[in-house]
């Protein structure tokens, strides 16, 4: 049941239970009520069978009604997505595949449903279910990725809090590209059909809401590190945006990203967080959702919940950037995608290191300085910077982060090497100028976890309402 605090303190109990503490915790007599939306319905002379699911369980609950209740003459206006009440009490069933079935009372129809009702009892495509976002959370799949999301969600935070980071809240709305690649939504308030224009015939900004270009963010990651650099270890964990003209399977327009920065650390500190991390994620999401994982793994080719839980159990592999181009060069297999030191890996290296070469999740470090963002701190080499990607079986990249450039100098210079003048990013320099100190940290796509560990080969369908290019409708 349900308990809440009335205005005046006292308890006050809602008479629903769920249907998967149903399943988990029923016991013989007792008496239930269920809310819920009906799956399938099987009316004969002398009984009727509904099969209802009210969210909370990958698993159904069957109702049972004779023929000589009262509500069995409602059963007519009951269809399949109808939304039902049912007071009764829950006994041990007779059928296959459930311990549990609750005889019923009392039937309270909440919501008729049309004839024309999209998710019927029969197998739908991924793509028709795409089509109607609205509703595919109540298919078997969607309910299975949805609680699946939910949960690694929660273990964001609770792997963060127990070990001492605070959750920061960074600007959606942001005047900085931190990853320099200009691929940015605009935000303006102006009429676009009359934009004020400057002396020179360019839009004149000044005149828009925040008096300068503004932009959805792209990451949190510049604000986290002021942060991290006053309030200690910090995480973020919101939407991000992207305007890429990109309609893969890997890609999304918003999406949501998880961002740790640490104060004092190195590249180290970072790589042992990251897989900690992850070890964590991994062991822990096949305790909390053991039936959906099931269901994914055995209708969609994922991993079962075994081996997503192994991927915790053991230690990643390491090797470096210079390191992993040899073992790719003398790989003999021929690749799609050249290989030479300088170029960033593609997913089909990534993949041949996690999958051939290691056999298991693996940190790839010190990337070439010139394929890696400005402000990574630069080795001494002076051609590297301290980044590393962490990347798993099957997909490659999940993680990336570095050791943030901590000296002055050294920023300014990267800053002015990829076209970034110090000045539009003043406040970020100052953190160098006051009290600077070594520090590093990672983004992990949340999508892009939840579609490894659900095993979805979309990244739209780990998404209620994904958004992409030309896709905006719900």
């Amino acid at each position: 049941m349900t308990q809440f605090l009335s205005s005046d303190g006292r308890d006050k109990t809602v008479l629903r239970e769920r249907i998967k503490s149903i399943l988990q915790k029923g016991r013989e007599g007792q008496s239930v009520t269920v809310r819920a939306w009906v799956r399938s319905k099987r009316v004969s002379k002398n009984v009727a069978f509904l099969v209802v699911n009210d969210g909370s369980s990958q698993g159904d609950l069957q109702l049972v009604i004779d023929a000589n209740n009262p509500s069995f003459s409602k059963l007519e206006e009951v269809s399949t997505g109808a939304a039902i009440r049912v007071d009764g009490v829950l006994k041990a069933s007779e059928g296959k595949g459930q311990d549990w079935e609750v005889h019923v009372d009392k039937l309270e129809i909440l919501g008729t449903c049309g004839d024309d009702y999209p998710l019927q009892k029969k197998g739908h495509t991924l793509e028709f279910l795409r089509d109607i976002a609205h509703l595919r959370g109540r298919s078997n799949t969607f309910g299975a990725v949805f609680r699946v999301r939910n949960q690694l969600a929660v273990l964001v935070h609770e792997f963060f809090q127990g070990h001492g980071f605070q959750w920061a809240h960074t600007p959606i709305i942001t005047a900085s590209d931190c990853e320099g690649a200009g691929e940015m939504f605009q935000v303006t308030t102006m009429d676009l059909n009359k934009l004020p224009r400057d002396e020179k015939g360019g839009i004149d900004f000044s005149q828009d809401f925040f008096g300068k270009r503004a932009h959805l963010t792209v990451s949190g990651q510049l604000n986290g590190e002021a942060l991290a650099l006053s309030v200690g270890d910090i995480y973020t964990f919101g939407p991000t945006f992207r305007a890429e003209n990109s309609n893969t399977t890997r890609h999304l327009s918003e999406f949501w990203m998880v961002e740790p920065e640490m104060a004092f650390a190195d590249l180290q500190d970072d790589m042992i967080l990251a897989e900690e991390f992850l070890r964590f994620l991994f062991r822990e999401i096949v305790r909390r959702c053991p039936d959906e994982l099931a269901f994914l793994g055995q209708h969609y080719k994922n991993m079962t919940p075994e081996q997503i839980s192994l991927l915790g159990e053991h230690g990643f592999g390491r090797i470096s950037y210079t390191d992993a181009v040899k073992e790719l060069s003398s790989a003999k297999v021929k690749f799609d995608f050249p290989v030479s030191w300088g170029i960033d890996l593609q997913t089909e290296h990534e993949r041949y290191l996690t999958d051939t070469v290691f056999q298991k999740p693996v940190i790839v470090t010190d990337y070439p300085k010139d394929i890696k963002a400005f402000y990574m701190r630069l080795n001494r080499d002076n051609r590297t910077v301290a980044a590393m990607d962490v990347l798993v079986p099957r997909i490659g990249e999940i993680i990336g982060g570095s050791q943030r450039e901590e000296r002055l100098d050294v920023l300014q210079q990267r800053m002015l090497d990829s076209k970034i003048a110090p000045e539009d990013l003043s406040w970020f320099v100052d953190l160098r100028r006051y009290g600077g100190c070594p520090h590093a940290g990672f983004g992990l796509g949340f999508e892009r976890l939840v579609q490894y560990v659900t095993g979805m080969a979309n990244i739209r369908d780990v998404i209620p309402f994904p958004r992409f290019p030309q896709g905006v409708s719900f």
